[in-house]
């Protein structure tokens, strides 16, 4: 008799649409699109800095982390490791794998910029003198700041579709951001998607130890690769499921893969909170009712087709706001002509 698999649920909510917007999966090799210039484009780009902020915190909350110790993390498809980044200010331990060597290169120049900055406050504070008992005082209370500042991470130049090159039972857990989806592509006859994503499966359950979690965050196409993706993880052992966030969103909306070795664990419900989300970004919340009168306040056309007056109003006074040369208003505007002259 064939094994019995975990159990492992995909919400109805994964169903997608086929994105009419450019995909990079589309355009060949990961390591071949995120050349050099794209790389430092990726990672100066405060719009991209802020979502894969909030896609990594979002992460590290489904991990459920203990808070008493810092946890060894092992990040794949690290990038140009602003996922690390948000890791090391929550006091982990992390190493990063990519594909990309351009990417590599980024991530690494952060590194050792912190390093550096690291090292050179704590020569400058051993040779001031005035600063030895504020040194003093602040390694008895258990740290000394100056070591804070050093990166806590590690690189690898790696393709997660070959495996994983990591001892048995390493890592306490496991996140990656927005790079799952690059298996489900394949870029020469030899790359098959179910079996690269099998192997990278298999080779995540030796990595982590028992009782650990993963979550992989990724952008699926269709329906179809969330199904896929799902089913090779069940198939070499995990448990789990599929955690949408906003799924009524089309920008807001977040797919993750949450996985554990627990063969009764329940993935969590995602976020539904449209609201919330705008409260986040903007700092201001907008409550559904309010957005309702908004739009009824608004002037609107006949249901026949006609134009109010408060309608071309209200369309003028916008064309005036734009810099357009338009008519002023008289008794005559908007007024209902007759049917025959």
């Amino acid at each position: 008799t064939k094994p019995q698999k975990p159990p492992f649920r995909v919400s109805p909510s994964v169903v997608l649409s086929r994105s009419t917007m450019s995909r990079p999966e589309l355009t060949g090799h990961a390591s071949l699109f995120y050349d050099a210039k794209e790389a430092r484009k990726y990672d100066s780009s405060s719009r991209m800095i802020g979502v894969q902020r909030e896609i990594t915190e979002r992460a590290i909350e489904l991990l459920r982390l203990p808070d008493d110790r810092p946890c060894f993390v092992l990040d794949v498809g690290c990038g140009s490791g602003l996922s690390g980044k948000v890791l090391e200010e929550k006091g982990h331990i992390w190493l990063g794998c990519d594909v990309s060597r351009d990417m590599i290169d980024v991530a690494n120049e952060r590194i050792e910029k912190k390093r550096e900055m690291a090292k050179a406050k704590r020569s400058g504070g051993n040779e001031n003198d005035s600063d030895d008992d504020m040194e003093e005082d602040s390694e008895d209370e258990g740290g000394d700041s100056s070591r804070a500042l050093a990166s806590t991470g590690d690189l690898m130049h790696h393709d997660m579709g070959t495996g994983l090159p990591f001892r048995p039972a390493m890592f306490d857990a496991c996140i990656s951001i927005s790079a799952l989806q690059w298996l489900c592509y394949s870029n020469s006859k030899a790359q098959n998607p179910k079996k690269r994503l099998t192997r990278f499966f298999s080779a995540l359950y030796q990595v982590l130890r028992r009782g650990a979690r993963a979550v992989l965050q990724f952008y699926p196409e269709t329906a179809e690769q969330a199904i896929l993706i799902s089913e090779c993880a069940a198939k070499v052992g995990f448990a789990g499921g599929i955690v949408v966030d906003y799924p009524n969103s089309t920008k807001a909306k977040k797919h993750y893969l949450v996985l554990s070795f627990d063969r009764a664990y329940k993935a969590p419900k995602g976020l539904t909170d449209g609201a919330l989300l705008s409260e986040a970004r903007t700092g201001v919340r907008v409550d559904a009712k309010d957005s309702k009168k908004g739009r009824k306040g608004r002037p609107h056309k006949k249901k026949g087709g006609g134009k109010t007056k408060e309608w071309i109003l209200h369309k003028k006074e916008g064309q005036r706001k734009k810099g357009k040369d338009v008519r002023e208003d008289t008794k005559y505007t908007g007024r209902k002509r007759p049917t025959k002259f």
